[in-house]
């Protein structure tokens, strides 16, 4: 039998047991987010994407980097239109990552959501294809860092992205929105026009404490600049439930954030870091890898959420029942 891993932690964790260890991370998450607990703007309704006059638009943000944003922004994307929906990705991180781990190699001669930020070109006109029918991408570029320069003394500084998307997103079901790692100009216009978010983090110590600066911001923008913005969920990435730490957190958010904490977790997963030096998402790279049936999963979830019918899950429990039906089991990944 291999071995569980023994966790080894920074101090002042190090010498904790899990019973300490419990306690400490409960007084950390009630430090940082009691003040804000009764006005923590979470999704408490449905929200019908399929009967909505315009798309939603789903942000995916935290101010932290490195916790699985680009990724999630890329799979969730992917794995949605695979299901049938159309979504357009729109890539507002300087870094451009979620358009090349889409394929789309890095040219400063294309116009990009910068250009569109700018007011130089409309939306419509930006716009690529991936290799996903129902996956449209508004690229990003190395010139969105200049943008928090450049509009910082525009009057509409803060409603850019939201007016650019306005003449195109009725065309979609869903527009999702890859946002940069820092509570700068460019994150301020996604949470401006997004109707809800996603929350991306991983299930160590120091990311409780982040929690409250997003929540503090989102207050700010939901009182000056979008007061319908609601956070869909928490999203457990990069997760190895092999740690004491990590079944820990997990346990406190869930008892805090309760149904706000997505069932599914993202684990670590070698497939999934693969597919982007490769141009694209890991259901096409590897289906059957774990990173993939994590956002499957994660693709069903939402979709269940915002009552949203899944014709591939509808297709594979069709599938079962007839094999059933013959006397032969089956399997319903990874839905099942």
């Amino acid at each position: 039998m291999t071995p569980r891993l023994a966790i080894s932690l920074q101090s002042p964790l190090k010498s904790m047991t899990c019973r300490q260890l419990s306690r400490s991370l409960r007084k950390v998450l009630h430090k940082s987010l009691s003040s804000a607990q009764s006005h923590v703007p979470f999704a408490s309704t449905c929200f019908q994407i399929l009967l909505s006059p315009m798309g939603k638009i789903l942000g995916i943000v935290n101010q932290k980097g490195g916790v699985g944003k680009t990724t999630t922004a890329i799979n969730l994307a992917a794995c949605l239109a695979l299901d049938g929906l159309k979504i357009l990705l729109a890539d507002c991180d300087p870094q451009a990552n979620a358009s090349s781990g889409l394929g789309v190699q890095r040219d400063d001669n294309r116009n990009s959501i910068y250009d569109v930020l700018m007011g130089d070109v409309p939306a419509a006109q930006v716009l690529l294809p991936t290799e996903i029918g129902n996956l449209t991408l508004l690229p990003g570029s190395k010139n969105l860092t200049g943008a928090n320069i450049e509009l910082a003394n525009a009057e509409d500084r803060a409603l850019r992205l939201r007016r650019a998307l306005e003449p195109i997103q009725g065309q979609y079901d869903l527009v999702v929105l890859d946002c940069p790692p820092a509570l700068d100009l460019l994150t301020l216009n996604s949470l401006a026009a997004a109707d809800s978010l996603i929350v991306p983090m991983q299930a160590e110590y120091f990311a409780l404490e982040g929690i409250s600066e997003l929540v503090s911001t989102l207050e700010r923008v939901r009182a000056a600049f979008n007061p319908k913005l609601v956070i869909e969920g928490v999203l457990l990435t990069m997760y190895d439930d092999r740690t004491n730490l990590a079944q820990q957190v997990t346990q406190t958010l869930r008892e805090f954030f309760k149904e706000r904490l997505f069932q599914t977790v993202i684990p670590r997963n070698v497939r999934l870091a693969e597919a982007p030096s490769h141009g694209k998402p890991v259901a096409l790279y590897d289906a059957r890898s774990r990173g993939a049936e994590a956002y499957f999963e994660l693709a069903a979830e939402f979709m269940e959420r915002n009552k949203i019918p899944s014709a591939r899950a509808e297709a594979r429990r069709a599938s079962a029942a007839a094999l059933q039906k013959d006397g032969k089991t089956v399997k319903l990944w990874p839905y099942g």
